[in-house]
């Protein structure tokens, strides 16, 4: 038995409604749940961002809370990589000038030797939301990944 998937990705930032407004307005996500000043999730596809103060997480939850989740926490930034086709990276690259949103680097990775199709190859690019975490649009074939 092993995993299969993963379900939610979590980013931290302490700014929250600078990071509400960055995924909404920059990326084009609307919040599913939102806790002010602790928390906010985004559905994107069958997967979950899930986006906390953590600071706030970091408290430990009192023992008659009504979901006693253990208390967890990180300072710094972190990584998330949403799936893109190349043709929808260019969209998102133009987009992201639109909104002065730096891309820090654009890689077109090289293709595996013996590698079927020209792949993995592929293309990423590299950009930060407000609390410095870095995000990337990807080509799944850069995993290897077709589906």
């Amino acid at each position: 038995m092993r995993p299969d998937r993963i379900l939610e990705t979590i980013l931290y930032a302490a700014d929250l409604d600078a990071a509400e407004a960055f995924y909404r307005d920059v990326l084009g996500l609307e919040p599913q749940t939102r806790a002010p000043g602790r928390h906010v999730f985004y559905r994107i596809g069958s997967q979950m961002l899930l986006i906390f103060n953590p600071d706030e997480t970091a408290v430990s939850p009192s023992p008659d809370a009504r979901l006693p989740v253990p208390p967890h926490g990180a300072h710094g930034a972190g990584h998330a990589c949403f799936a893109a086709t190349a043709e929808e990276i260019d969209a998102w690259a133009a987009r992201l000038a639109r909104w002065s949103v730096a891309i820090e680097a654009d890689i077109r990775w090289p293709v595996a030797d013996g590698a079927p199709d020209g792949a993995p190859g592929g293309r990423s690019i590299y950009f930060r939301d407000p609390a410095g975490n870095l995000l990337e649009f990807a080509e799944p074939r850069i995993w290897g990944i077709t589906t």
